[in-house]
């Protein structure tokens, strides 16, 4: 099978697991490197200092140091004794530029090995960068997003500890029609981490009660996002629920995403209905034969054929292989679905990549092929599907197929 990885690193078109808060003009990069004459020593002392001034350019000495492009100093920061003192200035709500100084240095030691993770975790900065999520300074609230998202990221230990202090329903709350594109960015990024791993996975059933399935459904509509980024990342969230248990398969159906996924298949751009091939090829890998069968009610068949045609040859591989799995998932009504893919077009482009350049592509077009399209099919009418009724097939009598729909 063709599932996306999302257990560990990065995937080759989604977000990575951890990231630091780089710093993007040249004139601060240079303030950083004149930093690190400033000694550790002397930095640590002024971060602790009661007069303000001193104590936040302390603070930014320290962020600076640990925003460098190589190399960054983490471990000598944290050796320095700086963690609980920087965990202290995020209770400053008299010093909102504080607060935001000492969450991005935090956030940057985050992104750093697990163990560097786990200095943050241990320092009990955890419940209040969750408290800092209500700060009412957007960048406060952000960068608290961001340092949440790396150690949800170092795996199901964090994960499962963060989502126990109740991170759900607050990143909920930022998705609204007024929230920047970059801040909604980093909130669907750390949405993607709650979901990540899957050894164990994640406990779906306390984000269910959180009420995360309603946040894929805000991140769909369109009067609420209008960036094809945005979405196209929305999707890929959405393709590593697909790739998870059945149990979260059947989240993604409860929610009625299913039919958003299958839209943006057939009339999202590209990238975007590159990674609905994901979500849609990866359930019928992880999901039940009933749950697939539902793909098949909501007239997957057609637009998944369709990209058979693109040029790229992964998602053609993914396209197959989907096809390939609701086809053995089908078992009698095989020929039925086979009747489908060749009613849209379906056959005929698998059989023109059987000339395909790619091996993997050309040989699983001919398996495919030889295997449930190799007997002259009947191309009786009365095996095509007349109408969708409550979310049905209703087949003509003759066809042989149950009246309530698919049922693998």
């Amino acid at each position: 099978h063709v599932a996306k990885s999302w257990i560990s690193g990065t995937t080759s078109d989604g977000p990575s697991l951890k990231r630091s808060s780089r710093l993007l003009q040249n004139k601060t990069k240079l303030a950083a490197t004149n930093t690190q004459n400033t000694s550790l020593e002397a930095i640590v002392q002024n971060a602790s200092s009661d007069h303000q001034g001193i104590q936040l350019s302390a603070v930014q000495a320290a962020r600076k140091l640990l925003s460098s492009d190589r190399n960054p100093p983490i471990d000598d920061l944290i050796k320095s004794g700086i963690l609980p003192i920087l965990v202290h200035c995020l209770e400053r709500d008299d010093n909102p530029s504080l607060q935001f100084e000492a969450a991005w240095a935090l956030t940057n030691i985050a992104s750093g090995t697990s163990e560097q993770t786990q200095a943050v975790v241990q320092s009990h900065a955890v419940p209040l960068f969750l408290r800092l999520l209500h700060s009412p300074h957007q960048n406060v609230c952000e960068q608290a997003v961001w340092a949440l998202g790396n150690i949800i990221g170092d795996g199901p230990q964090c994960r499962d500890y963060v989502i126990s202090l109740g991170v759900v329903k607050p990143l909920l709350s930022f998705i609204s029609p007024t929230i920047p594109i970059t801040f909604l960015r980093n909130v669907t990024w750390v949405m993607v981490n709650l979901c990540r791993h899957k050894d164990p996975p994640p406990p779906m059933e306390t984000i269910q009660e959180s009420g995360v399935s309603s946040s894929e459904e805000k991140i769909f509509r369109y009067d609420l996002i209008c960036s094809m980024y945005i979405l196209q990342e929305a999707v890929w969230f959405l393709s590593n629920i697909t790739a998870g248990n059945q149990q979260q398969v059947q989240a993604v159906i409860d929610a009625n995403l299913v039919p958003m996924i299958i839209h943006l298949l057939d009339k999202g751009d590209f990238g975007t209905q590159k990674e609905a091939a994901w979500a849609i090829s990866n359930l019928t890998i992880s999901g039940r034969k009933d749950q697939v069968a539902y793909l098949i009610q909501q007239n997957v068949i057609p637009p998944f054929c369709n990209l058979l045609t693109v040029k790229d040859a992964q998602v053609i591989q993914v396209v197959l292989d989907g096809l390939s799995n609701i086809l053995k998932m089908a078992d009698d009504e095989a020929e039925t679905i086979a009747n489908l893919i060749e009613e849209c077009g379906g056959l005929e482009k698998i059989e023109q990549l059987q000339s395909h350049e790619n091996e993997d592509i050309y040989k699983l077009a001919f398996e495919i092929i030889d295997q449930f399209f190799s007997s002259d099919i009947d191309e009786d009418s009365s095996l095509v599907p007349e109408t969708i009724q409550g979310g049905t097939f209703n087949f003509n009598s003759s066809a042989n197929v149950p009246a309530e729909g698919f049922h693998f």
